[in-house]
């Protein structure tokens, strides 16, 4: 049997648990019959895959530093673009400008 190597760090020693590939090395898992169109996987609060575009809801307040006021539960975020890092949704929000959120912050409309 001939597996691929782990996607994340190239290691060969990949292994098989149930459905998914399961690399010892960086702990990565994946579904091969899964294709990703660009490599990166951004889920909301709930587990729901996002992509460019979406909206998104707030799901608790937030505090911006430098701003006097929050942003508060059920904002909504129109058109999002999502990035690698730990802030992985680059946005606009109404009365705050462009902003970077994180994902577990946020649900899928």
């Amino acid at each position: 049997m001939n597996l691929p190597n782990c996607p994340k760090c190239n290691s060969e020693y990949v292994y098989e648990d149930g459905i998914l590939l399961v690399c010892p090395e960086c702990a990565y898992e994946w579904d091969p019959n899964e294709r990703e169109e660009d490599g990166l996987v951004v889920l909301d609060s709930n587990g729901t895959r996002l992509s460019d575009g979406d909206t998104v809801t707030v799901i608790k307040d937030l505090k911006v530093k430098g701003a006097p006021k929050d942003i508060k539960q059920g904002t909504r975020v129109k058109n999002i673009r999502l990035v690698e890092g730990d802030h992985n949704i680059d946005c606009k929000v109404d009365g705050f400008g462009a902003m970077k959120l994180k994902s577990e912050f946020v649900k899928k409309l």
